[in-house]
């Protein structure tokens, strides 16, 4: 069964992506059936390509994220996705807040996935130069890889 995973920041056109494509290849590499997705809790990217300096980011790790764009949260995600990702508090708050009683989604933090880091937030980038992306990038994938570690443990059970 298809695991489906959504990845939420501020503008989606960042860390989500980010994420998506370090959990994508993650999934791949273990033979994990996933979807991933990422959105924003914010409209005003909506239809935007990445950041560019985040497709360098991506690029530099053998990863294409340029096709991607950015979109926002709907109501209809929280039934779409088992697990909706938010890279830091205000977004998860958010999140909270707009998620539909009943829904089937698991909400949580990225990095909470990560044993040592719950709690703590993905950096955001957006203000910083290249390293900072290349920061942001080493934050999903080890989170990306804990993540699907843990889907693939529960699906093997």
């Amino acid at each position: 069964m298809t695991v489906k995973v959504l990845f939420v920041c501020l503008g989606n056109i960042c860390r989500s992506p980010l994420a998506e494509a370090a959990f994508r290849a993650e999934a791949a590499r273990l033979g994990l059936d996933a979807d991933a997705d990422s959105a924003g809790t914010g409209d005003w990217h909506r239809g935007e390509a990445p950041d560019p300096r985040a497709i360098a980011a991506a690029r530099r790790n053998g990863t294409d994220i340029s096709h991607l764009r950015a979109r926002q949260v709907s109501a209809a995600d929280f039934e779409t996705f088992d697990h909706i990702l938010a890279l830091d508090a205000d977004n998860l708050a958010d999140l909270r807040a707009i998620q539909p009683a009943g829904s089937r989604a698991r909400l949580s933090l990225l990095l909470d996935h990560v044993p040592g880091r719950e709690g703590e937030a993905v950096a955001d980038p957006y203000y910083g130069d290249d390293s900072h992306f290349d920061v942001t990038w080493r934050d999903v994938t080890q989170a990306a890889r804990a993540l699907a570690d843990k889907l693939a443990r529960q699906e093997a059970a």
